[in-house]
């Protein structure tokens, strides 16, 4: 059982540092990377093939899950609800630059 714990919480620590630092496409390597290191890491503890399914396919979500919250973390981060409704560049903008050169 802490095998599979542990492979659970790898893989969502996996999906979330992709979604932090890479695009969705990252995840067609990243997830079948997860699937047959998490297949090898259950065969070599003893679980059989119908118990690792489920260990795999969680594995998997978990990822995927942790990916779209780290996305979702980086986005807020870049444009915040309070930038948006009262108009104030943020700490990294400009407001108006264009009408100060002319």
């Amino acid at each position: 059982m802490t095998t599979a714990l542990v492979l659970l919480f790898a893989s969502a620590t996996v999906g979330f540092a992709t979604g932090l630092f890479f695009r969705v496409w990252s995840l067609l390597f990243v997830s079948p990377a997860i699937a047959i290191l998490a297949a090898i890491g259950l065969q070599t503890s003893g679980f059989g093939f119908w118990t690792g399914i489920p260990i795999i396919i969680g594995s998997l979500v978990s990822c995927q899950l942790a990916y779209m919250v780290g996305a979702f973390h980086l986005q807020n981060e870049e444009n915040s609800a309070e930038d948006l409704s009262d108009g104030a560049p943020g700490h990294d903008r400009q407001h108006g630059v264009g009408d100060e050169n002319e």
